[in-house]
């Protein structure tokens, strides 16, 4: 991947590739959006069209095997995630797969081992490991303002949406797509964040059920871990309360970190020697570091990228060890 411009060629150009993803692979230099593919024709061409899009298809192996296609980008539903990784490291090209990486750590697992078996380079979207707000956070750790850390605490909790109390179809939360609804989509985040900022987790355990009967996932999770250097962790995840709350709280010896991870409220130091409250804004393309950081990687061969098929296993690993699943 040594040349001036890399093509990319995105299977599955849904909302997340409207603004999250879809314009950074575009804008980003060195990088080139020259394909898209979606099955339904009609929306296929209209994001083609909205995003000046050179090449569509609707059938996603014609897509890997172009030629002209250096990288795929996965942003398909989880389920059909290891389906297409596996076509695409079979196809040589370099991939980054929409988070998570899949609903299980044993379906993880055999993309890990197909990309490492084929020594290609493979990105997972937990793109808050290159958000600037949490980069600060990372910063403050280091720097020990709260001392040596002891424990993370963290809630989310939100109301149904609209869709959940029609009983109208969504993905999110089919359990043959997301086992655990929301907590997959989103817990998931949070999780390989704190990995990021803390270090690899050794032990999770929690409890999970269904407590609205909505739909087919689990919507209430709760989950205890500790990381390898000894921090404990715990946290709640509740899909059926009557408010929206983003709280998480890093607690060390001489201070607290408190912050959110999908709300852009500010984050918060307090401590023995520093108070600082900072409100650091996301770009408008969310992931627009998280690609840039993929072109550094790719076009250097240095593979320093936060967020690779390694980082996003752990995570899965963490996931299905909370549910049960290991």
């Amino acid at each position: 991947m040594q040349n001036a411009q890399i093509n990319w060629g995105i299977i599955g150009c849904g909302d997340v590739t409207e603004v999250k993803s879809g314009p950074a692979y575009k804008k980003v230099e060195g990088f080139n959006l020259h394909a898209v593919m979606r099955r339904d024709e009609t929306k296929l061409l209209d994001y083609a069209k909205r995003h000046n899009i050179k090449k569509t298809y609707t059938n996603a192996n014609d897509l890997i095997n172009d030629a002209s296609i250096d990288a795929v980008y996965i942003a398909t539903p989880p389920d059909t995630h290891k389906y297409y990784a596996l076509k695409v490291a079979a196809a040589g090209k370099p991939c980054c797969i929409e988070k998570p990486i899949t609903p299980s750590y044993k379906e993880a697992l055999a993309i890990i081992e197909a990309f490492e078996t084929n020594n290609l380079p493979l990105f997972v979207a937990y793109y808050r490991r290159s958000l600037p707000r949490f980069l600060k956070i990372k910063e403050w750790l280091e720097a020990k303002y709260i001392g040596d850390v002891r424990h993370i605490s963290s809630h989310l909790s939100k109301p149904p949406n609209e869709t959940d109390l029609s009983g109208n179809y969504n993905w999110r939360t089919d359990k043959n797509i997301a086992p655990a609804g929301y907590f997959d989509d989103l817990a998931s985040h949070e999780l390989d964040l704190f990995t990021y900022l803390l270090g690899d987790i050794t032990i999770a355990k929690g409890i999970a059920t269904n407590q609205q009967n909505l739909y087919t996932a689990l919507d209430a999770v709760m989950a205890s871990w500790i990381h390898k250097n000894g921090i404990t962790g715990n946290g709640t995840w509740n899909f059926g309360c009557n408010d929206h709350v983003d709280k998480k709280v890093i607690y060390g010896t001489k201070g607290t970190i408190e912050f959110s991870v999908f709300h852009e409220n500010p984050i918060i130091l307090k401590s023995e020697t520093k108070n600082e409250e900072l409100f650091i804004e996301n770009p408008k393309h969310i992931q627009w570091h998280h690609v840039q950081l993929m072109r550094d990687d790719l076009l250097s061969q240095k593979q320093n990228h936060p967020s690779t098929g390694k980082s996003a296993l752990h995570t899965s690993w963490v996931m299905d060890s909370i549910l049960g699943n290991i």
